[in-house]
């Protein structure tokens, strides 16, 4: 082993002290033996800290080391990388995971999420210490003016997003290239600790935006591990309100994956942890907290958390609310009323949601897909398959132009519920209006 053969076997701290000397070209180094740590166990540091790693180590054995001797593999990826314990860390995480993705490199096919995991990153947003400064020395200026690009590149990948769902590899790609080529530098770059506040913000809102995009079309693993380094951004920003919305969007995630108890910890922590918020933000937590609730079968605190957030939603003003919660309509509000109580088996209370949860904005193209199979599924829960045809037929409409594996798999849902019943015209119709051939 290389820390051996150079004398760091058992002083991992004097290591890292020495890469932080030998690194001060590329700006102020804070790595630690943590880092080590956690080298050690399969984190990949950025490819121009392994580089100066090789200059270290060089120096230290007297003969050239080469970067594939310090046994950092750029495709192994291990996704579910806890949640770092500094800024920096959580800049090299991100960059690692970003790089990965411009690379098409796959993580392990074998994960999925972890809840362990989520659980931990939960209780260490909420309870550990804030960054003291963030001020940086490194390899460009950045400027508040930068940052306030970020922020209107941000609401243009989440209006694709939107429109057309996050299933398009294509536009991933294009995020990830983005964020390597420029957050990734400036991250990385010069800035004072007022101008880096705002900047991991904005880095948060992107990270969240492709983790967003990444639970959309099913890959599950790498938007977690994108919501947990979004979540450590919005923490060395010092933004509360943010990554409670982060961590509702983690619940929202586990919900969809079975995990309705640790879904259920996870938007109380958000609610918890965001403190006095919002009325916009509140509805935002509180829905995600009734749809864990209703997951779980637990009626009364699922009703009570939807009277929360409809009280909420009531009171919300846009014009003193974050540009980011202003999506959070009372039709957004209405689609998650229709899954809980249909979850909970009130079918006819939750039809009565169903027009509202339409009156969507036109840029809203994958929630009203999903609006839509939810309806009809409800419909077809209820018994009445004349309406659950209806409104299938209306979804083959919505489809189209949306790739996003949630409506898929909502689709699928329906296919399955009226596939007991395909001897009817209506229903024969409508399984191969949606794709599905006939049993032979």
């Amino acid at each position: 082993m290389l820390l051996r053969a150079a004398g760091y076997g058992n002083a991992h701290a004097a290591f890292a002290r020495q890469l932080n000397h030998a690194g001060r070209k590329h700006g102020t180094w804070r790595y630690d033996a943590a880092s080590v740590y956690w080298w050690l166990r399969g984190r990949r540091p950025a490819e121009y800290v392994q580089a100066t790693m090789t200059e270290v180590f060089s120096r230290k054995v007297g003969h050239p080391v080469a970067v594939v001797e310090l046994g950092f593999t750029a495709g192994n990826v291990d996704v579910h990388v806890p949640y770092p314990a500094s800024a920096a860390q959580a800049i090299d995480s991100a960059e690692q995971l970003w790089t990965m993705l411009t690379k098409h490199f796959s993580p392990q096919t074998n994960v999925t999420f972890d809840s362990a995991n989520a659980l931990q990153a939960a209780i260490a947003w909420r309870y550990d210490l804030p960054d003291e400064t963030l001020s940086r020395s490194g390899r460009q200026p950045v400027t508040a003016g930068d940052v306030q690009s970020l922020y209107v590149l941000a609401e243009h990948f989440t209006d694709l997003d939107r429109r057309h769902g996050g299933g398009s590899p294509h536009i991933r790609a294009l995020m990830a290239s983005f964020l390597v080529r420029q957050v990734s530098p400036m991250l990385h770059g010069t800035y004072t600790d007022a101008v880096g506040r705002d900047l991991m913000r904005a880095a948060a809102m992107l990270a969240g935006q492709l983790a967003f995009m990444s639970y959309d079309a099913g890959e599950h693993a790498v938007a977690q591990q994108h919501l947990t380094i979004a979540l450590r951004l919005a923490k060395a920003a010092g933004d509360r309100l943010y990554g409670a919305h982060l961590l509702a969007n983690l619940a929202t995630q586990a919900v969809y994956l079975g995990h309705a108890r640790d879904a259920t910890r996870l938007a109380e922590a958000a609610i918890d942890g965001a403190s006095r918020t919002p009325a916009a933000v509140r509805a935002r937590l509180y829905t995600a907290a009734a749809s864990a609730h209703g997951r779980s079968g637990e009626r009364r605190a699922c009703q009570s958390a939807l009277a929360k957030a409809e009280r909420a939603l009531d009171r919300a003003d846009l014009d003193t609310s974050p540009s980011w919660v202003n999506y959070f309509s009372p039709a957004h509000f209405a689609g998650t009323a229709l899954r809980c109580l249909s979850d909970l088996h009130l079918y006819r209370q939750a039809l009565r949601h169903a027009p509202e949860a339409l009156a969507l904005a036109n840029q809203n193209a994958r929630t009203r897909a999903l609006h839509t199979a939810l309806i009809a599924a409800t419909h077809a829960r209820a018994g009445d398959l004349d309406a659950a045809c209806g409104w299938g037929r209306e979804l083959t409409r919505r489809t189209p132009d949306v790739r996003s594996a949630r409506v898929r798999h909502r689709v699928q849902e329906l296919v399955t519920m009226l596939s007991a019943h395909r001897a009817l015209r209506q229903v024969n119709e409508l399984m191969l209006a949606l794709g599905t051939p006939p049993p032979k």
